[in-house]
């Protein structure tokens, strides 16, 4: 299973800690808002408890009664939502909003004119907000003890508490959808960096670069350091390496001499087969040890090679035309000038070479070069009218030493050294039957622009 992106990581992160840090902040606010509208229902029953105290009076048969409550007419409905009650002098008084119903106070030590709150059951168990005080009534009333309380409905403000969380959780939504969209910009800015990196480690691998630099964050730093410490110590193992392979080869050109020197002594001796047969495998030792020295001479310069391939094609050209065959022959020429191909102008020169001297070699009149950039590549095309190649033997004609016809001059080395450059530099060549003629497409990487 692929895990996921280091952008994707940071965005549903950042994204749950916006959900989990937004559901606590509604939390927070809904339980603010619920105390502040409590205070608020207290203080609305501290105003009606006034005036239920200011209307208290002697009635004729010299008992504590109401004579003006509240002006609130949820008080005078039965189980209105809005409720008074007074002890006091053994008897209790209470709203007709009660009916015959008794708030069951709580035992409390309340002091004079000191206001306490509760949370108590209605009636029909219904939650009710209380808000009571003791207080001394004046002389004219006997100056006796009275305990007294307001009550409302607890359902009004969890029903106001509800309304404001449906009228924030809008915002919330677009609170968080912001958060979110201010994530990932903020994701896609600390990312960029990254970007740069993939960026410059493909200019160097493409050769338009050496190193990825210095200039990067200080958190990406040390990575950009040790790829470039990387790269240095690649190439200065690739010279090495090289240097220990010229090293090989030149110490095996002594005792390759000294063996074709063998040769010529049986030969001298009248033992021609055996100086013939140490000849032959003299020459492929040298060929071998030539074609490894190209292949490590092609890798060195692969890493920031860039050759304009019609000014190789048109080096090429000059050359062949002044030849006998190449003089007799149509060419037709169509490279675009700026094509750059990334490998070494020398290599790619010697490959042309090889390709277009085996045009000529076969052509009957003409010879048609051709190069064009395919997305990331240059497809060059050497074609001639000759003869052809049967498609079962064009593979056949590409190892060392291989030749169509036999009896034509020539070791048979140019279409193994054009391939060797190409593969070396990342490409390929491929042969095919043009009827007529022989078509040969040399594929190479495209230079960074």
């Amino acid at each position: 299973m692929r895990r996921l992106s280091l952008r994707m990581r940071l965005l549903l992160a950042g994204a749950g800690a916006i959900f989990l840090s937004l559901a606590l902040a509604a939390l927070a606010l809904s339980n603010l808002f619920a105390a502040h509208v409590e205070r608020r229902a207290v203080a609305e029953l501290g105003v009606h408890l006034d005036q239920l105290l200011a209307g208290i009076e002697r009635g004729t048969d010299g008992a504590l009664e109401v004579a003006a409550g509240p002006a609130e007419p949820r008080f005078q409905r039965p189980l209105g939502g809005l409720y008074w009650q007074i002890e006091a002098e053994g008897a209790v008084l209470r709203s007709r909003s009660l009916w015959d119903y008794t708030l069951p106070m709580p035992v409390d030590v309340l002091d004079d004119r000191a206001g306490h709150t509760h949370h108590l059951a209605g009636a029909s168990g219904e939650p009710l907000l209380v808000f009571e005080r003791l207080v001394r009534l004046p002389a004219r009333l006997g100056g006796v003890a009275a305990r007294a309380a307001v009550a409302m409905a607890a359902d009004e403000l969890a029903a106001a508490k509800r309304a404001f969380m449906a009228d924030l959780a809008p915002y919330m939504v677009l609170l968080a959808v912001a958060l979110i969209a201010a994530g990932w910009v903020q994701v896609g800015v600390g990312l960029s960096p990254l970007a740069a990196v993939k960026a410059r480690v493909a200019a160097v691998r493409s050769g338009a670069l050496a190193r990825l630099g210095a200039d990067f964050p200080t958190e990406l730093q040390p990575l950009a350091g040790e790829v470039d410490a990387l790269l240095a110590e690649r190439e200065a193992e690739l010279a090495r390496a090289r240097t220990r392979a010229g090293d090989l080869a030149h110490g095996l050109k002594t005792p390759l001499q000294a063996l074709l020197g063998e040769a010529e002594r049986l030969r001298r001796a009248k033992q021609p087969e055996s100086a013939r047969a140490i000849e032959e495998i003299t020459t492929e030792m040298h060929r071998a040890i030539d074609r490894e020295l190209s292949r490590a001479r092609i890798a060195a310069r692969a890493a920031s090679a860039r050759a304009d391939v019609a000014e190789a094609a048109a080096r090429i050209l000059r050359v062949i035309r002044r030849s006998g065959r190449g003089a007799a022959l149509e060419w037709i020429f169509d490279v675009p000038p700026g094509l750059n191909a990334a490998v070494d102008i020398d290599d790619l020169t010697e490959a042309l070479g090889a390709l277009t001297e085996n045009a000529a070699r076969h052509a009957k009149a003409t010879v048609r070069l051709t190069a064009t950039r395919q997305r990331e590549q240059v497809l060059i095309e050497v074609c001639d009218d000759g003869p052809g190649i049967p498609a079962d033997k064009i593979e056949a004609l590409v190892p060392r030493g291989a030749r169509a016809d036999e009896s034509a001059a020539g070791a048979g080395l140019g279409l193994a050294i054009a391939r060797e450059i190409a593969e070396a530099a990342g490409g390929g060549l491929t042969l095919s039957d043009a009827a007529p003629g022989l078509r040969a497409a040399l594929l190479l990487p495209a230079a960074a622009i």
